[in-house]
């Protein structure tokens, strides 16, 4: 079986406190068609969406960003069509809060995962270079099958999702996948 995971696509990362922009605006009707197509395979999907708290000097971010999806926030929210889909398609997907960059890292995800027998993930989300990659880390050590759909996700460094893209291949072995027809 295989899952989607689709990784902070929020307003706070799109458009908002941290946003990708431009690029990240470009993916989400890849993301809604991803989505979608998964939750119609009735395969396994998961939002995994960062969760700060205010004024937390303890977490490691808030010394490298400014205030991000803070509980209780629109900020936190899904960004564009893909609130839509999941208010109207939640019951066949997974909401998990992460704190880390990972979606491994403190969840329970991996448990998920393997209770469905899940040993393929597809990522896409925000930011490539960030946690799209710590995520594809974690799976790639936890000995799951990776495909990244580089037209679902984006970053607000161009260099650093270019770099992030070949390091999936390169050395993660994972399938990039770069256009709609794949």
């Amino acid at each position: 079986m295989k899952a989607l995971i689709v990784i902070d696509y929020t307003v706070d990362f799109v458009v908002g406190k941290l946003p990708c922009g431009e690029p990240a605006i470009a993916i989400e009707q890849r993301v809604c068609e991803l989505t979608e197509q998964f939750v119609n395979q009735q395969d396994y999907v998961v939002m995994a969406v960062d969760l700060h708290e205010a004024e937390d000097p303890f977490h490691p971010e808030s010394k490298l960003f400014p205030p991000h999806n803070i509980r209780d926030t629109e900020g936190r929210a899904l960004y564009g069509e893909l609130k839509s889909v999941y208010n109207h398609r939640h019951n066949h997907m997974d909401w998990l809060d992460k704190t880390r960059y990972s979606a491994f890292c403190g969840t329970d995800l991996e448990l998920k995962l393997r209770a469905r027998g899940v040993h393929e993930l597809h990522l896409a989300g925000v930011c490539t270079d960030i946690c799209v990659l710590h995520t594809a880390v974690d799976a790639y050590n936890k000995g799951f099958a990776l495909t990244i759909h580089a037209d679902a996700v984006a970053s607000f460094d161009h260099e650093g999702h270019a770099w992030a893209l070949r390091h999936y291949e390169q050395t993660l072995g994972a399938k990039v996948v770069r256009d709609w027809s794949n």
